[in-house]
């Protein structure tokens, strides 16, 4: 459901604006319909970080009926920007607990924005996109607060997976022939 959601939201809200979606999450904000917090990329490698706002269509009069409702099929009118800051202006994410599983989290540009995702897994997420973003194209380490760090940047253990797959199957072959070296033969047969 997401792939296609952000396949949508790229084609009607990003595209026409020559930006590419890079990661959204929804959040919860107290205004009608769904919201969603994203963060594009230019083709300038610029960073902008919004709030989308997508509204169910609202039924409107058919042409020369008073009685007779239609729904609006333009998508288009769905999807607004509300709020957009670079990347660059964001001066600090605040997880506001990192031992309590809270998806709430503020962003510190001018001004305080706090963001209720809708799980402290979409939270993480969309800082770990935001993190790697800005090491690629700000060339800055983004300034995070009250975070895991083992959620945000994973250590080389886990970072390079194909090594340690290799280093654990050579394990396990050698901890077989070591097994295997202890069995007594029987001379018997």
């Amino acid at each position: 459901m997401s792939s296609l959601l952000k396949e949508e939201m790229q084609r009607v809200l990003f595209r026409p604006e020559k930006l590419r979606l890079a990661e959204f999450i929804e959040i919860e904000e107290p205004t009608d319909g769904r919201h969603f917090l994203c963060v594009s990329v230019s083709k300038n490698k610029v960073v902008q970080l919004c709030i989308v706002r997508c509204q169910a269509s609202q039924p409107s009069l058919k042409p020369g009926s008073k009685e007779s409702h239609t729904m609006r099929s333009s998508i288009q009118e769905c999807y607004r920007r509300t709020e957009v800051w670079p990347l660059h202006d964001l001066i600090l994410v605040d997880g506001r607990d990192p031992d309590v599983d809270d998806p709430c989290f503020l962003l510190h540009f001018d001004t305080v924005r706090t963001v209720t995702a809708v799980s402290c897994s979409a939270k993480y997420t969309f800082v770990r996109a935001l993190f790697v973003l800005s090491e690629q194209h700000c060339q800055r380490s983004l300034n995070l607060r009250n975070f895991d760090w083992a959620y945000i940047k994973p250590t080389s253990f886990y970072s390079n997976r194909g090594d340690c797959v290799v280093l654990t199957q050579i394990c396990f072959y050698a901890f077989n022939l070591v097994c295997l070296s202890m069995c007594p033969v029987p001379l018997d047969a």
